[in-house]
């Protein structure tokens, strides 16, 4: 009959109460150093939220923060009226389609060529690749009026698509450099055991290094459709009107419109929030991606 050995459990050192009090006081001033920063990161955006929920007679004779004091101010009402209004809705939409299309345009033709760099053998490649590194550097604003006049002679000028052609162009080199990199992580085995097995290129591509790539491909498209979004001097220079060129033409008519323009930034600055964390797993996968083998 056999026997069993029984494991025998040393007890948990037990930590004293005051190295417990010493190790929390240590930590104390980092944490309220990070709260203040925090409160302070925020109360722009409060404020803006605030302002766009108060009535423009309110905020014409006091601050924002007299909602505090007298709470019944508050009313949606503002947001009611700025769906409404045709000039938003058209730009929002105009916005959605250049921040969504650029974005994809980047994401497949970035992943695309990051691919042919890290593993596919053709003349040229390296020097190739060093070119899309230098172009990294290329000021955007250097390249605004040739193109605004390239644009106007190919019939395309005052378009989403001429917005959208001039992001892509320029968010190309990053895209392409940031995936070549991640890819060329990938172990070499997976790809040569999938050719042997007999899939073509563009079947490794879909099956393994799409999958494999998420997270640094999630983190790049949530860097180019936050700054596409965000752009202003792309969009006010190709004649195009996005919700960032809609709220600017609303400051310079109606500057006197705080409820307008505050509820339309607030909305702009909703959108690209709820994106970044929606996608915030994949974006903290693809910064830590590499940092740890």
């Amino acid at each position: 009959m056999a026997t069993v050995a029984e494991t025998v459990r040393l007890p948990a050192p037990h930590e004293r109460t005051s190295a417990k009090i010493l190790r929390a006081l240590g930590k104390t001033p980092i944490q309220i150093l990070l709260a203040v920063i925090a409160v302070l990161w925020l109360v722009p955006t409060i404020g803006l939220f605030v302002t766009s929920i108060v009535p423009q007679s309110a905020t014409s004779t006091a601050g924002w923060w007299k909602i505090f004091a007298h709470p019944s101010l508050a009313t949606f009402s503002n947001y009611s009226a700025l769906f409404h209004n045709a000039g938003l809705t058209g730009a929002l939409k105009t916005t959605a389609y250049i921040a969504v299309g650029n974005t994809l345009l980047v994401v497949v033709v970035g992943a695309l060529a990051g691919y042919a760099f890290a593993w596919l053998e053709f003349p040229g490649r390296d020097w190739l690749f060093i070119g899309v590194v230098a172009l990294l550097v290329v000021p955007l604003q250097m390249a605004l009026i040739p193109t605004f006049r390239l644009y106007n002679i190919l019939g395309i000028g005052g378009t989403v698509l001429s917005v959208i052609l001039f992001h892509a162009a320029f968010g190309l080199p990053f895209a392409i450099f940031l995936l070549r990199n991640f890819f060329v992580g990938i172990p070499k085995d997976i790809l040569e055991s999938a050719r042997i097995d007999g899939a073509s290129e563009i079947r490794i591509f879909l099956r393994l290094i799409l999958p494999l790539g998420l997270p640094a491909i999630a983190s790049l498209a949530i860097f180019q459709f936050l700054w596409t979004w965000n752009d202003l001097i792309v969009s006010l220079t190709f004649g195009v009107t996005p919700i960032t060129v809609w709220i600017f033409s609303q400051m310079r008519e109606f500057s006197s419109s705080v409820d307008v323009v505050s509820t339309a930034s607030f909305l702009s600055l909703v959108v690209p929030l709820a994106v970044f964390f929606a996608f915030q797993r994949y974006f903290v996968q693809g910064l830590l991606a590499g940092s740890v083998k």
